[in-house]
């Protein structure tokens, strides 16, 4: 599972391999994952996981765009005109926020942290499976409604950058150093109400 190559995303234990991997690499981070304890988990063996793949940066990775997939499938779509700005973007703001303290969201950064040096490349490819499709989601809602004139933008990448780090503020640092690992939905509130705020007091038209 060293070489790259491309993944097999036919054949019927394909979904099975993922639910196993995600397990394994949410428990023992990427390095501890072994691929027996992989094949183990998805219940197949060890010829049929390397049948689909071979290398395990490619299995962990299509683990990370599988869950941002799934979670993405749940959020409101924030690009309807019916929308004013408060309301697409206190939807927008909240699925930012439930993705950077979900466990997956929370368990992915450690992981990518931790093989920064020995594969630097693992972080850049979850951003762009995850944080960046996010994040052009949000640009793409920020473009349409300055073109109705409800919101004032120039620069659409650092505005959608912004409101993802409004949506840091205080949680993530404390989640971070683990100074707290829960959060009431008041916390969460108080957060999202403040990003929304103060990004319309830049941006609202």
């Amino acid at each position: 599972m060293n070489q790259p190559a491309t993944i097999l995303r036919t054949g019927r234990k394909f979904d099975q391999v993922l639910e196993g991997a995600r397990d394994v690499f949410m428990a023992d981070g990427f390095e501890g994952a072994s691929v027996d304890d992989i094949a183990r988990a998805a219940g197949v063996s060890k010829a049929t996981l390397y049948s689909y793949f071979p290398d395990k940066r490619l299995l962990f990775m299509e683990v990370a765009r599988n869950e941002c997939a799934r979670q993405a499938c749940d959020a409101v779509d924030m690009v309807e005109t019916c929308c004013t700005p408060p309301e697409a973007l206190t939807v927008a703001a909240r699925q930012i926020l439930s993705v950077i303290l979900s466990d997956f969201g929370q368990k992915m950064f450690r992981i990518c942290v931790a093989e920064a040096d020995r594969f630097p490349d693992l972080g850049r490819q979850f951003y762009e499976s995850g944080p960046m499709v996010v994040r052009a989601r949000v640009k793409e809602y920020l473009e349409q409604a300055t073109a109705r004139g409800e919101l004032r933008i120039e620069d659409f990448d650092l505005a959608a950058d912004q409101l993802a780090e409004l949506c840091k503020a205080d949680l993530f640092p404390r989640l971070v150093f683990n100074i707290d690992t829960e959060f009431t939905e008041a916390e969460r509130e108080r957060v999202i109400k403040g990003a929304v705020e103060t990004f319309l007091a830049r941006y609202g038209a």
